[in-house]
């Protein structure tokens, strides 16, 4: 076993191309680094049903991490930890977007996925997971961000430049991976994090490797120990060939 035992890999702009696939050199290095005793751990803020047939197509028994940390899976269909968000803060966060008629809007749910075309008439009944906002005018995400930060407890990413993320305080890529290198008894020196936004910022700087996609938001590039190709280029397969297994 080399230095590296867990590499923790975001899905969309990091693992998947611009079409929602993973390339076949990508496939091929996962491979590799699971049958070289590596654990591979799917850490996105999709939602579970959402990310596993990525991890199926993986062909992955391995933990997960869903919805920037929000759950953290030991394995495919068994839930280690859920930390929800406040349905409460779901309501504020409801009525800010629909403030912004141009705004899109979505959040997890337990039940499933509700955005600005479908929405529940029982939020506070509900278990919330995460919310989002969506709009290319950046006055406008920015003032939504502005307003947002003045309330409490709240943690606030992106997973675009386009967008905002909201979960729970503390809820982060970062401290699911601490969580399951404890599950595993591994060392978060031990720990590989790859991603290309906000939502991987912390978990980037948390591990003992942590590595920015070439299609990375700038914050991220500049706070990662390495720049890899982009999600076009097969990033991944390139992090895993000459870091993970080289190690």
């Amino acid at each position: 076993m080399g230095k590296y035992r867990l590499l923790a890999l975001d899905l969309d702009g990091t693992t998947l191309n611009d079409r929602s696939e993973i390339s076949e050199a990508n496939v091929e290095w996962i491979r590799r680094a699971s049958e070289a005793g590596v654990t591979v751990c799917v850490s996105t803020g999709r939602g579970f049903e959402s990310a596993l047939p990525f991890v199926e197509q993986l062909g992955l028994d391995s933990p997960m991490i869903t919805v920037n940390g929000g759950e953290i899976w030991s394995r495919p269909h068994a839930l280690h930890r859920r930390r929800t968000l406040d349905a409460e803060k779901v309501l504020q966060l409801h009525k800010l977007a629909e403030a912004h008629p141009d705004v899109w809007f979505w959040a997890y749910s337990t039940q499933g996925i509700y955005n600005k075309e479908q929405w529940v008439d029982d939020t506070l009944a509900r278990e919330w997971l995460k919310f989002g906002f969506y709009t290319e005018d950046l006055a406008v995400l920015g003032a939504i961000l502005g307003e947002i930060r003045e309330w409490d407890g709240l943690e606030l990413s992106n997973s675009s430049p386009y967008n905002i993320e909201v979960n729970p305080k503390g809820v982060t890529k970062a401290a699911a991976i601490e969580e399951v290198c404890r599950m595993l008894g591994y060392k978060m020196s031990e720990a590989v994090a790859v991603g290309d936004s906000l939502n991987d910022l912390a978990a980037i700087r948390a591990v003992g490797l942590g590595v920015a996609m070439g299609n990375a938001q700038e914050e991220v590039k500049a706070a990662a120990d390495v720049v890899t190709g982009s999600n076009l280029e097969d990033g991944v397969a390139q992090v895993i060939r000459d870091y993970v297994l080289r190690a």
